[in-house]
């Protein structure tokens, strides 16, 4: 079935991204009004019933006071609202650094807003730039932080691998023995090569590996931030664990909020502490977050496929070949004319472009998509160069200009899917 009368694939998958999106907002509206809309009601109901009370017992026939008393409360209200009362200052200097830490992290939790008209002009600029640049920061951080993580993963796979092959050269030297046959007199080469030679932009990591040790690492990281805040601000722990997750998604509601009482012991260390763990915490959620919007991307991409094929295998001839970038790196390296023998073994011939995998190995992000089907982009991409070809024409896809205007070339999904996929599959 033809999606939308022939839509093109990034506006297939908006279409689909807002209606999943609208889907969700609807459920979420409905989930929430059934948890928190009896609540509201008692507390409304209660405040009532203090009021009244009180209006019974002390301001029998007084307009004057009743009057007072709404004044009063008019302006308790404004004042607990700003943080006024009951709390440290907002405006002195750490409280100063607190209110710009949270416009640059865009958290905005609204206990600390400017009251003059100089101050919120100057929020106007200043904000301007510091979002620029706390977002260009957390995409920094977040290229940096897959990097690293792609680095462990690359590295924990080479060793498994080297193990892999001495086992398996070992076997082959015992059988060679057993047959009276010649043994080589060292090791292949590609486990004499070091690991520094071996380029790291030619591996790509999985997706769901690196999605599983980011959301380790901010979990940790919010457990820890949770316990200090447990302690120090006198919440419950699930109550200091939920301001973690407001704080590093940059959601910020206000309700909870850290360093706003009068006096905490060592409040100096206590403030260090809170800065450190809103800044890495808001990195590693936002790099968690770019990852998993990949992980979705995927899915509307499946869903569209289905979508206009459902279960008939049109992309197979189209999609390139099953292969293993691991086994690419090293194997480009190595004498094409060394074979292996075993369960595991690799073999590499002669103009052999497309090695076999091993049992074991690691695949990227990529060859999962080619396995399964699910890179509909690629295989858009071939049906369209392959129609060009036939008339004459060359693809348009593969213009200079064409690849500088695609859409997702730029952003924080394009760097950490440029960590996941080759260039020719990118939000194509």
């Amino acid at each position: 079935m033809c999606l939308c009368g022939g839509l093109a694939e990034d506006n297939a998958r908006i279409i689909l991204l807002a209606v999943v999106l609208a889907a969700y907002m609807l459920a979420g509206a409905a989930l929430f009004q059934r948890l928190e809309s009896d609540l509201e009601i008692r507390q409304a109901a209660e405040f009532w019933r203090v009021y009244h009370a009180f209006r019974r017992h002390h301001l029998r026939g007084s307009p004057l006071a009743l009057q007072r008393l709404h004044e009063l409360l008019y302006a308790y209200g404004n004042a607990s609202a700003t943080g006024i009362i009951n709390k440290r200052r907002r405006w002195d200097f750490p409280g100063s650094f607190h209110f710009v830490g949270t416009i640059v992290s865009t958290i905005g939790y609204g206990s600390t807003a400017p009251q003059t008209t100089a101050g919120k002009a100057a929020v106007v600029l200043y904000g301007f730039f510091g979002c620029s640049g706390g977002i260009l920061f957390f995409n920094l951080f977040l290229e940096r932080i897959i990097t690293f993580l792609a680095w462990i993963l690359r590295s924990w796979h080479v060793r498994r691998l080297r193990r892999r092959l001495r086992k398996t050269i070992l076997a082959s030297r015992r059988i060679s023995k057993s047959m009276n046959t010649p043994k080589r007199s060292s090791l292949p080469d590609i486990l004499d090569d070091d690991d520094n030679h071996v380029d790291l932009d030619q591996w790509k990591p999985s997706v769901y590996g690196v999605m599983l040790y980011l959301s380790a690492v901010s979990c940790i990281i919010a457990s820890c931030a949770a316990a200090l805040y447990a302690s120090l601000e006198d919440w419950d722990y699930f109550d200091a664990l939920y301001f973690a997750f407001i704080s590093f998604t940059t959601i910020g509601f206000g309700d909870f909020v850290s360093t706003q009482k009068p006096n905490y012991p060592h409040v100096h260390w206590y403030r260090f502490a809170n800065f450190i763990f809103l800044v890495v915490g808001c990195c590693c959620i936002y790099s968690l977050l770019n990852v998993t919007s990949i992980v979705i991307k995927q899915g509307l991409n499946y869903v569209i496929h289905k979508l206009q094929y459902g279960n008939r295998d049109v992309a197979a001839p189209y999609l390139p070949r099953r292969q293993s970038s691991v086994s690419t790196i090293y194997y480009s390296k190595r004498r094409p004319t060394t074979r292996f023998v075993g369960r595991d073994s690799i073999r590499a011939e002669d103009n052999s472009e497309t090695p076999r995998r091993m049992s074991g190995e690691l695949i990227s992000m990529k060859d999962f998509l080619s396995a399964n089907k699910v890179s509909l982009a690629v295989m858009q991409k071939q049906l369209y160069d392959a129609a060009q070809k036939q008339r004459g024409a060359g693809s348009l896809a593969t213009t200079p200009n064409h690849q500088m205007l695609r859409p997702g070339a730029v952003g924080p999904l394009a760097i950490a899917s440029e960590k996941f996929e080759s260039k020719s599959t990118i939000n194509r």
